[in-house]
């Protein structure tokens, strides 16, 4: 299965937490059926790219990155590359690249999906082109209780962070950090 095969099933089988999210994911899917290279930076003005949520087990702590080209605190994630099989295996790519941590444990389904503009991706816009978004696919990966991270050439700094005490609490994040802690907490019950 191709990675665009990947993100057309894992996306169509994906139940969305809220309206908002369904009406996104319909416009990914919909991306995907008009635009056969929508998983490549290359593609233009939108396309499809992937990262990860790091947390501890108990979900009482984030990793994130301050990113060098946003200067904000973020989630790990990025472009999807031409060795990617799947979405997730995209998004532990990323993080395990961009927080040095090895032993991530990434859950294989989405936790959010969002749009956003990215005025430093791929340049100035062209002639009637807007500002390049990225439609992001987030996924969530639990870190290992030993593990130590590193600073990339992508961040300025990669910092553990309260999940309540976020340094830069903007309804986006605030809302991918809840989701995240609801799915440890399903994955928790089950367990049990």
């Amino acid at each position: 299965m191709s990675l665009h095969a990947d993100a057309v099933h894992v996306l169509t089988g994906w139940a969305a937490p809220t309206e908002e999210q369904a009406g996104l994911r319909d416009r990914y899917v919909a991306h995907l059926g008009e635009r056969a290279d929508a998983m490549t930076r290359a593609c233009r003005p939108d396309h499809l790219t992937a990262s990860t949520l790091v947390m501890t087990p108990d979900g009482s702590r984030v990793l994130l990155t301050l990113h060098a080209k946003a200067q904000a605190w973020f989630q790990f994630g990025g472009h999807c590359e031409p060795g990617d099989l799947t979405l997730a295996g995209a998004a532990l790519r990323e993080a395990t690249e961009e927080s040095g941590l090895s032993g991530l444990v990434i859950d294989p389904v989405p936790v959010q999906l969002s749009e956003h503009e990215v005025p430093f991706c791929g340049g100035p816009p062209g002639p009637g082109e807007r500002v390049v978004h990225h439609l992001d696919v987030r996924f969530l990966a639990v870190a290992p209780d030993d593990g130590s991270h590193a600073v990339s050439d992508e961040s300025l700094d990669v910092r553990w962070w309260p999940a309540d005490a976020l340094p830069t609490p903007d309804a986006d994040m605030v809302e991918l950090v809840s989701l995240a802690q609801a799915r440890l907490e399903a994955q928790t019950e089950v367990r049990r």
